[in-house]
């Protein structure tokens, strides 16, 4: 009987399980989770705060309504879950892991013929003054989302700072607008969405958030908290903010330890280097999720891409890969779209930044208009841009903002960036067209018509 264990039961531990288990229905699979809660959807949990979400246990639950603990895992795919059991040590000649009952203080060990390292990763907390006074949440567990939830449903939360302009950084100032509560979002670089947008496009996102009531702190550092027990001001290099809560969304860092005390190799990005069969550099362990690195499919480069989708993708290609298979993971786009408020944002492959610093002779077309025929009554705004290569004509990159439906564009993008496709390419695919849903050119056609007028040297 083959003996899996896996160390960590969130996205790509848990989808490795599963697809192991649907593999081979004989192997004895062991999942080990330090914390109490398991298979969770921690992208949901902003959704929950603003009250799209009525209840938090949704981001824990199946389609059809079941939770997903470890009863779950044990009674319908028969996967043990061990929670609160902490991995400790890899001992890779034993073959073992070592491991602590966090209730009991029970040591414990467990072999394995092949072992999956899915820990994750853990948001930046900076040592500043005051970082320790409650309320200050970094908003990686539910419990984070219960407790900001509770606060504004009792009417103590009625203004909040959020720190960082990142993806749940905007999410958490859109939960809290929604709410009702004034919110300001801090951000040391001068632009929102500083790791994705370029700057004409990040700027058009800020002015909408601006004029929709989120207050934007752009260029500035926060330098410490002010409280007695409870955090009440965040001062910046630049003014002193009162609050009732604070949100820190300044990024995350692989939990690579146990990995690298393990002698398992660590990548330039400091996140455990895998191949694409997602091993590590001993045959015999796996990692995946948000604890390792992917190696990014336009540029070859190795990035650290800790996403949701990216994770699922890992456990998936994992759970086959342990049972005998040869499946490989090609690597990311580091595709994103994400709402702020009524604005839609996407963006995938290069931004001009990056396309900028690998040294490409490259071209760009900004084209903007609606999403579909302006005689429909719920046409709304949409801007594309287009990054190309000017001599192999291949795609590069893709950003878009609008009212209008951002996320299919981006992904029509991602699938041709996928097949390393050129501008023609893109403008040939045959889309769908119905006034309900596009124009006869859709407007990434559109945009790689604009493209090709420019390195034709016609009038755009």
């Amino acid at each position: 009987m083959r003996k899996i264990v896996i160390i960590g039961g969130v996205a790509a531990g848990l989808k490795s399980a599963a697809k192991a288990r649907r593999e081979d229905p004989t192997a004895q699979i062991t999942v080990l989770e330090k914390g109490t809660l398991i298979s969770y959807g921690a992208c949901g949990m902003p959704y929950y705060v603003g009250g799209l979400i009525a209840d938090v246990d949704e981001v824990m639950k199946t389609p059809s309504g079941s939770v997903r603990n470890a009863v779950f895992f044990k009674n319908g795919k028969n996967i043990d879950v061990r929670t609160r059991t902490m991995a400790t040590a890899i001992n890779r000649v034993d073959k073992t892991v070592a491991a602590k009952a966090l209730e009991t203080g029970e040591e414990l060990e467990f072999p394995y013929d092949k072992l999956v390292i899915a820990t994750g990763a853990t948001p930046l907390r900076p040592p500043l003054p005051g970082i320790e006074l409650s309320g200050i949440h970094q908003f990686w567990h539910p419990d984070d989302a219960v407790a900001i939830r509770s606060g504004i449903d009792n009417g103590h939360i009625k203004s909040a700072v959020v720190i960082g302009a990142g993806l749940v950084g905007m999410e958490m100032a859109e939960a809290f607008k929604t709410r009702g509560v004034d919110v300001t979002v801090i951000e040391m670089q001068d632009k929102v969405f500083p790791a994705f947008l370029d700057d004409e496009i990040a700027a058009s996102v800020a002015d909408f958030a601006a004029a929709n009531g989120i207050k934007l702190a752009l260029g500035e550092k926060v330098e410490q908290f002010n409280g007695d027990e409870r955090v009440k001001e965040v001062v910046t290099n630049k003014r002193v903010i009162p609050t009732d809560v604070v949100v820190l969304a300044i990024g995350v860092r692989p939990n690579a330890e146990l990995a690298r005390a393990a002698g398992i190799a660590i990548g330039p990005t400091g996140a455990i280097a895998v191949n694409e069969y997602m091993e590590t550099n001993d045959p015999d362990i796996y990692a995946g999720g948000d604890c390792v690195e992917s190696t990014n499919m336009v540029s070859g480069k190795k990035v650290f891409a800790p996403m949701g989708s990216t994770a699922n993708k890992h456990g998936r290609v994992i759970g086959e890969n342990i049972v005998g298979k040869r499946v490989s993971f090609r690597g990311v786009l580091n595709t994103v779209v994400v709402k702020v408020l009524d604005l839609n944002v996407g963006k995938t492959g290069l931004i001009e930044r990056e396309v900028k610093a690998l040294g490409y002779q490259y071209v760009t077309a900004v084209v903007g208009g609606y999403d579909k025929p302006h005689y429909m009554p719920d046409a709304k705004s949409l801007t594309i841009k287009l990054i190309v290569e000017t001599g192999s004509r291949k795609i590069l990159g893709a950003q878009a903002y609008g009212e209008g439906d951002v996320a299919k564009r981006i992904d029509v993008v991602a699938a041709a960036l996928t097949m390393n496709a050129t501008i023609d390419d893109l403008f040939d695919m045959d889309l769908g067209y119905a006034p309900p849903y596009s124009h006869p050119i859709d407007n990434v056609a559109v945009a790689a018509n604009a493209v090709m007028n420019k390195l034709s040297d016609k009038p755009v």
